[in-house]
């Protein structure tokens, strides 16, 4: 008798288009591993507790967790790694009989795909869009790895950003920037665009299937502020070609897609969760055949 498969699992909310379900079993199938990984949508951040609770009597062996719960899920475990601590997020929770361990694979699987450009980075300017989990992930990244002359965060809401960076240590490494300022070319935005060596999104903008984002630019495109001299990365990974990765393209940047991200932290995540290697070349060429699959072709793994 085959033993019985463990339980893996996604945590988010409106989180059906993921591919991590398609990563993680691609990589156990190749391995022959017993686990299985689903998508757990959790609609409203007060069922989060409960969802662990269950996650605990089942036994299930491990979680990713997605937009928007990373931080919600924080005081509700029972220990963080350093990771998960110095930004307070988490991305992956590791279940030893029953004890909830939280991990953020995201930092160095943000920082993977960046380090060949590492002498490019390495005091100048960098940016980010974005005031959530993924944000203090890359900030993190790039000040452990990268050494930016500063960090420009941009957002929407200046007062929401202040919040997120209250608690995270190395804060003054951080320069936060209205979004509406780069739209409207106030206070020297435009410049310090302009001068950052990697443009980083790290908001769902761009994202296919988001209502009112899949056809949406995070930069303001009519200004012409993308160059051939930045590194434009999207963490949006569906579709692999978002808005600001193909404006990036045109305007001569290096761009690198979500995917290279998504694969990183997983294969971080895999390991924790099952002592192995995930075999990530195969996976990726699983995935990108996959991809380019026409809509409604069905796949060799389900």
């Amino acid at each position: 008798m085959k033993p019985s498969k463990q339980i893996l699992g996604l945590i988010g909310r409106n989180v059906g288009y993921s591919w991590s379900p398609l990563i993680h079993n691609t990589a156990c199938d190749l391995l022959g591993l017993p686990y299985v990984y689903t998508i757990f949508d959790i609609a409203k951040p007060e069922l989060l507790e409960d969802a662990l609770r269950g996650a605990r009597a089942l036994g299930i062996a491990g979680l990713n967790v997605t937009i928007p719960y990373k931080k919600d899920v924080v005081p509700l475990l029972d220990e963080l790694t350093e990771d998960a601590t110095v930004i307070q997020a988490v991305n992956t929770i590791v279940n030893t009989g029953g004890k909830l361990v939280g991990h953020n694979t995201d930092i160095e699987g943000f920082a993977t795909p960046l380090l060949p450009f590492l002498s490019r980075i390495e005091g100048n300017p960098v940016c980010i869009f974005g005031s959530g989990g993924a944000s203090l992930a890359a900030i993190e990244a790039f000040r452990r790895f990268f050494r930016p002359s500063v960090i420009h965060l941009f957002v929407r809401d200046i007062f929401k950003a202040l919040f997120m960076l209250e608690p995270y240590p190395h804060k003054e490494r951080v320069s936060v920037c209205l979004l509406n300022d780069l739209y409207s070319g106030k206070n020297h935005t435009r410049e310090h665009f302009r001068n950052c060596s990697v443009v980083v999104n790290a908001t769902p903008i761009g994202t296919r299937g988001r209502a009112g984002d899949e056809a949406s630019c995070i930069v303001p495109l009519e200004e012409n502020l993308l160059h051939n001299r930045q590194i434009v990365y999207d963490m949006v990974y569906n579709p692999l070609q978002t808005p600001l990765l193909a404006a990036a393209g045109q305007a001569g940047a290096e761009t690198l897609s979500g995917i290279e991200m998504l694969l990183g932290q997983a294969a971080l995540a895999f390991a924790l969760w099952t002592g192995a290697s995930m075999p990530t070349d195969a996976v990726r060429s699983r995935l990108l055949r996959h991809i380019s699959k026409p809509a409604g072709t069905s796949d060799d793994l389900q």
